[in-house]
């Protein structure tokens, strides 16, 4: 078996040698693919050039490649032009960028890791190793626990006992830990374990917790995901899955530049506080000196002049965003949000631009949060509305077509053509989740129909004219996947 696997190790660092790398990443076309991916260990980036999420990812990628090739490891790292190999990503089902894959000897995983070089060889060695690392001396369990921000050991006498199959089973199925298992009474002695158990050591806050109660699956994913992040998590491009694919949904947003004179003092009194909601609310900071984040300030109706600033959202069905009632940024303001929020005292917040001098004066009115009501739910008229994206490129090529449509109609008393842009403006009542969204709100009930026909000017009028029948969209009707998939490279691209 070793001899085995050592021959495929030469065999695959010398075919490795004669493809072409960059920063020792190896580059693969439809000519070279299948060679390198065959029963061998390689992780392999389908990636578009224009991605922001890949040029992100890129540094990371090619550090973790470097760090293998120093380890001389088997493990190989690989990517692929999506947008020029366009059949090589048809045939393994690329949908989005970056979509990566690790090939396993001949057979595929998802790879479900994070974005840094840490994060990839860990995902790496997991799956190609034993789930636990097994630490036999004080010296080894040492440079273990000094080897990563997060590291997991578990302490069983009987490594065989049902306690640490329960540990071993968690091992093997979350991928973001390094775990490591001893029986030995000196690896106990030298990082001060009195019994039987599972302490996470980390560079951060407390330093170490240790699992306390009977030890079942469940609740040990629980306490490792609970006590691996930072009392208060700063949000970045490495830590943005980590906040959003946590088991905490709600999470207090902090909005603060990082080079103002009094930062580490706001963020002291922002963690001393984050410590009375652990397990409750994630508390995160946003930097806003940070150009990345521009968007991110955007959806929440933020400019750099309103820092320091808090929200909280709440990561549920549909997301929920909170403004504080006050502007302070004292451990009695942050506490006294938070908890508003919890108990259900603060409502919900919802964006609305000012309504715009002369909204009515042309042909399609245009709405926001402050006038949609008033507007919409008129029962005097037919009021039909398209919700837009600036960004979308549908909506751009629907704007002359409603243009014209404003004015077939602009003369008529029961109609009224009306847009809202609804990355601007949130409504309580409607949940808009693709772009262009055409209601129908009708007069004398105020029902709501959703138009699904074809977007001609002859359509959207027959959907007027036949009183919300003609093209009207079947109740739960499926989003267009083309459709929808073409918005998001749209607003990739913007991004």
């Amino acid at each position: 078996m070793y001899i085995k696997l050592f021959l495929l190790s030469l065999l695959a660092l010398s075919i490795a040698d004669e493809i072409k790398k960059e920063n020792n990443v190896l580059v693969l076309t439809k000519d070279n693919f299948e060679e390198i991916v065959k029963n061998k260990n390689v992780l392999v980036e389908f990636y578009a050039p224009w991605c922001g999420h890949c040029k992100a990812l890129e540094p990371e990628y090619a550090k973790a490649a470097t760090i293998l090739n120093e380890e001389k490891s088997e493990l190989l790292l690989a990517k692929v032009d999506a947008t020029a190999e366009t059949e090589l990503a048809e045939q393994h089902g690329v949908r989005g960028y970056p979509t990566i894959k690790f090939f396993r000897e001949g057979k595929v995983l998802e790879y479900n890791g994070g974005r840094t070089a840490d994060d990839i060889i860990r995902w790496l060695k997991k799956k190609t190793g034993p789930p636990a690392n097994d630490l036999t001396t004080a010296e080894a369990a040492k440079t273990f626990v000094d080897s990563g921000e997060v590291v997991v050991v578990g302490f069983f006498k009987d490594q065989e006992s049902p306690e640490a199959k329960i540990f071993k089973n968690v091992a093997a199925e979350m991928d973001d830990f390094v775990f490591g298992i001893t029986s030995e009474s000196s690896v106990y002695s030298d990082l001060k374990a009195s019994k039987d158990g599972v302490i996470l050591f980390k560079k951060f806050d407390e330093g170490r917790n240790e699992y306390e109660g009977e030890l079942s699956e469940d609740d040990l994913k629980k306490f490792l995901k609970s006590n691996s992040l930072p009392v208060v998590v700063e949000f970045s491009h490495e830590t943005a899955q980590k906040i959003f694919g946590g088991d905490i949904k709600s999470h207090n947003l902090l909005f603060i530049s990082k080079g103002s004179p009094d930062y580490e003092s706001k963020i002291d009194v922002f963690r001393s506080v984050a410590k009375e909601f652990k397990s409750k609310v994630l508390f995160v900071t946003i930097n806003t000196d940070d150009e990345d984040h521009e968007r991110i300030m955007e959806f929440f109706g933020l400019k750099k002049d309103d820092a320091p600033t808090m929200r909280i959202i709440k990561l549920e069905e549909e997301m929920t965003k909170f403004k504080p009632l006050t502007t302070g940024i004292t451990a009695e303001d942050i506490k006294g949000f938070v908890d508003g929020v919890l108990e259900g005292k603060i409502k919900q917040h919802l964006l609305s631009e000012d309504i715009p001098e002369g909204w009515d004066k042309e042909p399609v009115k245009v709405l926001v949060g402050k006038n949609f009501d008033e507007v919409a739910f008129d029962k005097s008229k037919n009021v039909l509305v398209e919700f837009y994206a600036p960004w979308c490129g549908h909506c751009k090529q629907l704007a002359p077509i409603y243009d014209e449509l404003g004015e077939k109609y602009k003369d008529n008393a029961n109609v009224v053509i009306a847009k809202m842009d609804a990355t601007g403006n949130e409504l309580e009542h409607t949940k808009i989740n693709s772009f262009p969204t055409i209601k129908l709100y009708k007069k004398d009930t105020n029902e709501v129909v959703e138009y699904n026909g074809e977007r001609t000017l002859e359509g959207i009028s027959q959907f007027i004219e036949t009183d919300g029948e003609y093209g009207k969209a079947a109740p739960d009707e499926e989003e267009d996947e083309e459709e929808e998939k073409d918005d998001e490279k749209a607003k990739r691209d913007e991004l």
